[in-house]
Parts: C-alpha cells; structure tokens; sequence
C-alpha cells in the first residue's frame, strides 16, 4: 500500500459558469423556502454567452420570478456586460409546477411518523472526515477552496481590477505515512477582465502571491517551502473567460463541493436541490456522522455509506470503513453510530433543521453554499459540521 504520495485538489472561484449555474439554483431553493418551507424543489441551470436556461420543477405557495434572481446573482458576480449581460442576457426557463403530497404539507416531527416520509430517489451517498484540518476534512481541498474564495475576496478588495470573476485554484500536498507534511505544488489560473489594462506578468504574480497565497498560508500548519513549486498562469492569463469562453451547469463541480475527490462521493449535483431531495441532505448527514466518529478520537479518519432506495424512509444499507484507522473495530463504531444517528429522510430534516435555515438566516443559506463550500469552515452555522454527538460515541 502506497502511503507516500501527493495528492492534488482543484477549486473554482464564484464567477466560473459551473459555479455560476450552482449558485443560480440554489438561489431558486432559498427564494422558495423563504416564502414557504414545506416547498418542494429542485432547480436546473446551464448557461453560455449571454444565455441562461432555467429547469425548476415545485410543489409550493411561493410566487418566484425566477428569471430575475438567475440575472441577480449573474450581476452580483461583477462580469463585464461585453462578457455577460445580466439586463439584456437571454433567460429560457421550463417551469413544472406539481401538487403538495399531504405529508408535505402536514410535515410532523413525531418520531412515528417519520417512518411515512419515504425517499423518491435511488441513491448511494458518501461522508467522510479526517485529521487534516481543524475542521476534519482532507487539506489539498480545503486550500484549494480557500485559495478561491481568497481569489474572489482579492478582486473584490483589494484592487485588483484586472481579475476575472472566472479562476481556478490547484493544490498538491505531499503526504508521508499518509500525513500531510508539505506543500508539492501551487497552481493559479485567472481570467483577464481588460486585456487593455493588463499589467506585466511580474506585476500580476507579486499581485497574487501577496493577496492571495500569502493570506491563505499565513495561518496555514503547513506552508509552502523553497521546493513547492507555484505555477501562475503557465499559458498567460485568460484573455475571454466566464460564459463567454466555455459554458456551465449545475452539478459539474462535485469534486470541489465534497471531498476534492480524496474520498468518494455520490456524484450526483448537491445545489438545486430542496431539503425533500435525499440525494442532497443525505450526503449532509452522512458528513454530519462521520465527521463525529473522527472528533470523538474513535479513528483518524472515516467514511460512512448510505443507500436509499425509492419507497423507504431510511437507507438500505450502512456502510462504515476507518480504513485501518479505528481504535475500536469498524463494526463497534457502526454499532453506536446506528444507536445514535437516525438516517431517515424525515429524520434528517428534523434534526438538521433544513427547511428552517433559509428563513433563519435572514432568507439566504443554500445559495451561499457553492462558493463558500458545502463542508468544512465556511464563515456559515452549518448544523451537519457539528460535533455535539462525539462525546456520545465514546460510550
């Protein structure tokens, strides 16, 4: 078994059109939860120059003008209207509106009921945590996320007017022993936003290294040495990039969402989706266990499986592994993770509190999730990062 490697994560800054099209759809999820919490919801968006379409499907009260809130959050990302226009952009949408089951709109916590709020799609999900970060998840991904948004923050504030809304980040850890113990490699990508304005490449790399990787490594446990190589823009910056340059949609960006594909997950898209999807919330719960197994000290890291199949209120099958990792036997942290979390749809919407959060927090929650990361530390009170169920799996 190789346990001396590198490992590479990628991320995604807010204005790339896959991130774009992410946080489009979940925009729709919040403007319906906020006018309505039992809504049911899911919403599809894919984009290209200056043309936006919209798939939502729902069962709910709310009034949403759809077409507005993708425009709004196109405009909030700051392109150029040469790039995109958000006022004058094209919208094609393809509304479904379904009927409310009475389960839905009579939603009971009573644990004896919980058993009639049954999944209506087949899946496979996956959580996972580690001894990385803080934060339990795995380091290439959680530098590469910071990198992104500190990409963001740096062309929003710190003058740096010549970034594009659409870039990339790259990070490669070295592991010995399968711990982290430097940085291989990092790698930026930006878009131009004015090929007039552009600075000298020596000027754009300062730029980067001083607003950018020096904030994200400040704090940072492990810091890039003499030998990490950091790559800014091997091919030169992006002269057309965003929607105009290569297009989006909802879903495609999983690997940065989750895990940075250092643990598996469902594949399946996680934005665009309403608290009723099991595809969604159940990969939040199984987060939510695994991430506790690790904070209780029972292993140094853990994924947790669950299977749901159409017609049942909880999965089929739960799967742990520590991968050689547990103190206790695999099959005993099973044995007290099943006595003490309840994966049934119904549960996990009770206990997580997902139709709540939208109108909890001042109307905006899931749409802040594609940017700021759907795990981990994001700035965001999310309820399946707790912790508060380790001290009972100790027992």
């Amino acid at each position: 078994m190789i346990t001396d490697y590198v490992f590479t994560s990628q991320s995604v800054t807010e204005g790339h059109p896959d991130r774009l099209c992410d946080t489009i759809s979940d925009a729709i999820v919040d403007a319906f939860l906020r006018q309505d919490s039992t809504s049911r919801i899911t919403a599809e968006c894919a984009l290209s120059k200056n043309v936006i379409f919209l798939a939502t499907r729902f069962a709910s009260e709310a009034i949403v003008d759809i077409p507005e809130i993708a425009r709004s959050i196109i405009k909030g990302v700051g392109y150029r209207p040469k790039d995109f226009n958000a006022a004058e952009c094209t919208v094609v949408t393809s509304q479904i509106e379904q009927s409310k089951t009475p389960r839905e709109m009579n939603f009971s916590s009573i644990d004896e009921e919980i058993d009639l709020i049954t999944v209506s799609h087949q899946t496979t999900v996956f959580g996972y945590a580690c001894q990385h970060t803080p934060e339990l998840m795995p380091l290439p991904i959680t530098l590469a996320n910071q990198l992104a948004r500190q990409l963001s923050k740096a062309r929003r504030h710190a003058g740096i007017a010549y970034l594009s809304p659409d870039c990339t980040s790259q990070v490669g850890v070295e592991f010995a022993n399968d711990i982290p113990s430097r940085i291989d490699s990092i790698t930026l990508i930006t878009g131009c936003e004015d090929p007039d304005s552009l600075p000298a490449f020596a000027q754009i790399e300062e730029d980067l290294r001083h607003h950018v990787i020096n904030p994200v490594f400040r704090k940072a446990s492990i810091k890039p040495d003499n030998l990490t190589r950091i790559t800014i823009n091997p091919n030169g910056p992006y002269i057309r990039s965003g929607p105009s340059a290569h297009s989006g949609m909802t879903g495609r960006k999983t690997d940065s969402d989750t895990y940075g594909s250092f643990a598996r997950h469902c594949g399946s898209a996680l934005s665009g989706k309403g608290p009723s999807r099991i595809d969604r919330v159940g990969a939040y719960a199984a987060r939510y266990a695994a991430k506790n197994i690790v904070a209780a000290g029972l292993a140094e890291q853990c994924e947790v499986q669950l299977s749901y199949s159409i017609g049942f209120p909880g999965p089929v099958s739960v799967y742990l592994t520590t991968k050689g990792t547990g103190v206790i036997e695999d099959i005993e942290i099973r044995k007290r993770l099943l006595r003490h979390f309840d994966f049934r749809l119904g549960a996990i919407i009770r206990d997580l509190e997902l139709r709540e959060l939208t109108q909890k927090y001042d109307g905006l929650f899931y749409q802040k999730l594609p940017v700021n990361g759907h795990f981990g530390d994001n700035g965001l009170p999310l309820p399946w990062e707790k912790t508060d169920k380790a001290e009972l799996l100790v027992e």
